[in-house]
């Protein structure tokens, strides 16, 4: 009898053991199996495996000391939970998840002659609060899901009751669109976790079913980047539509899948808002005074005698990073440093979508609690014209538009005179050379001619300088040529010696324009 009673505690200390380990991070787990002289490389599956091979087939009493010195460490709050969590070699029953009193009484099952003790009380898990939803009632405090059995396909079931005045709420809230009330019943999931806020996350394969009735669940985003797993937005799923509105008692199944990681469930009777509403929120109550934005300017701009580079001002744009279009009410979230401003409406219908809450010129956290409209700004916008996209803070908190810059610079390229003087290629060169289009076959000696004709015809153009025709191409010296020959027995062709060529058809010393 005393070696049967030996076996049942060691049995139920090895499964307690197990269970322990399948709760701990990565690093636990990397603890552990580092004060045991194992591997602790590789993923966090192949390390729960390594160390519940170590549990089962080490098992000594300083290796229980070390597990559950690292699970008191992880969960303090937590430490006798073996009637929480069943060994997944025993089927258990046990009691539905419910909000009510009458749902949290003791099952009386056993384990190997071992009565089960009373749950533990689960350390409380808060969730962070969300923009578009104000808690007004909470139906259901955060619970655990807790596996029944060994299957990765696990069902959870939830009960709660509304009451008469809770049903008028919803009754009598207005409608957000066609057949959904702004006062609703949601479902949120998370992380167990007790440090911190956790935000909603959904176990893999959920599904949920209220009073026999299958309700709608996001599905995933697309991904437009190659290699990039789609991303699925984890908010308050909605259950109002499938509820008894009545004192009648409702029952919520979620469907999830049993991966390792835990998750706990909470129910909340909520008042939804608009994108509209949270803009009017914002409108009355985080605006900053447009003297406050100046001295945070020239804050910014005040001379640092160890910096070697001084900042004389500081350029914003008009234009909204999001749409790409001129800023309507200038935004930004107190936090950040830069003065670049976001649209505020465009940045609440675009979470209002897909919650993200991220500022788009940095892509730091940007919490609507956080959100403030630029005054200084509003100001400038309804100043400028629409064509200004562009401003400069000055040091004096002052500021400037940057069109007057553009503007001056397209007029100086408009009016740009060239600094040469102007060529008149109409007129005949004073070198005797005529050009194509001067040139005369009438008469076969337009050589002397074009001498007799260019002798007095250097013309003046604007600023004084001469004006030459430097066109001449090979009809012209053809041309030019054949009355050469033609004049070889005159006079004046035998005493004058034939002008010299270079590389060009002018002389170069009759080129020059002063």
């Amino acid at each position: 009898m005393l070696s049967r009673g030996c076996s049942a505690k060691m049995a139920a200390e090895l499964v307690e053991a197990m269970n322990m380990v399948k709760s701990f991070r990565v690093s636990d787990l990397q603890s552990l199996l580092a004060s045991m002289g194992r591997s602790k490389s590789g993923l966090k599956q192949d390390l729960v495996g390594r160390a519940l091979r170590l549990v089962q087939t080490e098992y000594s009493p300083e290796l229980l000391k070390n597990v559950r010195q690292l699970y008191e460490t992880r969960f303090p709050k937590s430490t006798a939970w073996l009637g929480a969590r069943r060994p997944e070699s025993v089927p258990v029953n046990y009691p539905a998840l419910n909000s009510s009193p009458r749902g949290t009484a003791q099952g009386t099952d056993y384990l190997n002659s071992i009565p089960k003790p009373a749950p533990p009380p689960v350390a409380e898990v808060k969730l962070v609060p969300l923009p578009f939803y104000h808690n007004l009632e909470t139906l259901l405090p955060p619970t655990e899901l807790i596996a029944q059995n060994s299957e990765k396909l696990q069902e959870s079931q939830c009960v709660f009751e509304l009451t008469t005045s809770q049903v008028e709420q919803i009754r009598n809230s207005s409608e957000l669109r066609p057949g959904m009330k702004s006062v609703q019943v949601v479902l949120r999931i998370c992380y167990t976790d007790s440090i911190g806020v956790q935000e909603d996350q959904y176990p893999p394969n959920i599904a949920v079913k209220v009073n026999q009735s299958y309700c709608h669940v996001p599905g995933y985003y697309p991904s437009n980047k190659p290699g990039v797993e789609p991303r699925r937005p984890c908010r308050p799923v909605n259950i109002t539509p499938w509820l008894h509105l009545s004192t009648v008692t409702n029952r919520v199944t979620i469907t999830w899948g049993n991966f390792g990681k835990r998750y706990s469930v909470a129910v909340y009777l909520v008042r939804v808002f608009t994108s509209g509403e949270l803009f009017n929120q914002l409108k009355h109550c985080s605006v900053e005074s447009a003297d406050r934005c100046r001295e945070r300017i020239q804050d910014k701009l005040r001379f640092d005698p160890e910096s070697e580079i001084a900042t004389t001002g500081l350029r914003v744009s008009l234009i909204c990073p999001l749409v790409k279009m001129r800023l309507g009410v200038p935004c930004r979230v107190l936090t950040c440093a830069h003065l670049q401003c976001f649209d505020a409406v465009f940045f609440l219908q675009m979470n209002e979508k897909k919650p993200t809450w991220t500022c788009p010129v940095c892509d730091k956290p940007a919490p609507f609690e956080l959100l403030t409209i630029d005054g200084l700004l509003s100001e400038i916008l309804k100043e400028t014209p629409e064509d200004v996209e562009e401003i400069e803070y000055l040091t004096d908190g002052s500021w400037r538009p940057i069109r007057d810059d553009k503007e001056k610079e397209r007029e100086r390229e408009n009016s740009r005179t060239p600094d040469c003087p102007v060529v008149d290629i109409c007129v005949p060169e004073v070198n005797g050379h005529s050009p194509a289009h001067s040139g005369t076959n009438q008469t076969g000696k337009s050589g002397s001619g074009g001498a007799s004709a260019g002798s007095g015809s250097i013309s003046a153009g604007s600023g004084g300088g001469a004006v030459v025709d430097l066109t001449l191409d090979d009809s012209s010296e053809e041309e030019g040529g054949g009355g050469a020959e033609d004049s070889e027995d005159t006079d004046d062709s035998q005493d004058s010696p034939a002008p010299k060529r270079g590389r060009y058809d002018y002389d170069k010393d009759l080129v020059t324009a002063y």
